[in-house]
């Protein structure tokens, strides 16, 4: 999340030409990261660990909390933060996730740490684009996005320690968090991928997806 942050800055404090339609076609591709993480890994494997009634009353909750925390921050002027949001939605539950799989199957733990790592670096250079562009100071953002990528290891030693043997509350958490992520999506992601001058940068979506398509196989 830093590091795409960090190199964001640097992108934009060299901008060109290309500089915009790049950042449209990063949010696309984040936005495609994280619906292959509400389609391949929070959804499947969080409502596998529950009864279906709460699996899909989850769901709407958290698109429904979400969606009146979004109007919360609208009436506040918004910063921004939207696809910082979804991708923390995404990031931390995976990270407890990742905890628990180290106890049981360390093989899929490293290779859902790559995926993790492969989706946070794009998210996060699009996430820093678009709250910097709100008026937020770079070097106080980059810090805020060190100590929140701080949250992943901390989220995984929880994970190790006390999920191991609680499916139904790693389920649950992962199943709120794919609401509050698909919401997030089609309200804020996906309208802010879009650009006037070309089509293109919504290639990234599919880009995003097939990333975490790729993970999801070699994991099966």
């Amino acid at each position: 999340m830093p590091l795409g942050g960090a190199l964001a800055w640097i992108a934009y404090r060299h901008e060109t030409a290309f500089t915009e339609p790049v950042m449209h076609a990063l949010i696309a591709f984040g936005g495609g990261a994280l619906l292959s993480a509400v389609a391949l890994v929070l959804v499947p494997d969080g409502a596998a660990m529950l009864p279906p009634w709460l699996a899909l009353g989850l769901l709407f909750l958290g698109g429904i909390v979400f969606y009146l925390l979004d109007l919360r921050l609208e009436r506040g002027g918004g910063n921004g933060g939207a696809l910082l949001v979804a991708m923390l939605l995404d990031f931390l539950p995976e990270a407890l996730a990742l905890g628990a799989l180290l106890v049981t199957e360390a093989a899929t733990a490293r290779l859902l740490a790559l995926m993790i790592f492969l989706q946070n670096l794009p998210e996060g250079f699009s996430a820093f684009g678009e709250i910097w562009r709100h008026g937020v100071a770079a070097r106080p953002l980059l810090l805020a996005f060190a100590l929140l990528a701080g949250l992943g290891p901390l989220c995984a030693l929880l994970g190790m320690w006390f999920l191991v043997e609680m499916d139904a509350v790693l389920g649950a958490i992962m199943i709120f968090s794919a609401g509050g992520i698909l919401y997030l999506l089609f309200q804020d992601v996906a309208p802010a991928a879009r650009t006037r001058d070309s089509s293109a940068p919504a290639l990234g979506a599919v880009l995003g997806f097939g990333l975490g398509l790729a993970g999801a196989l070699v994991i099966a």
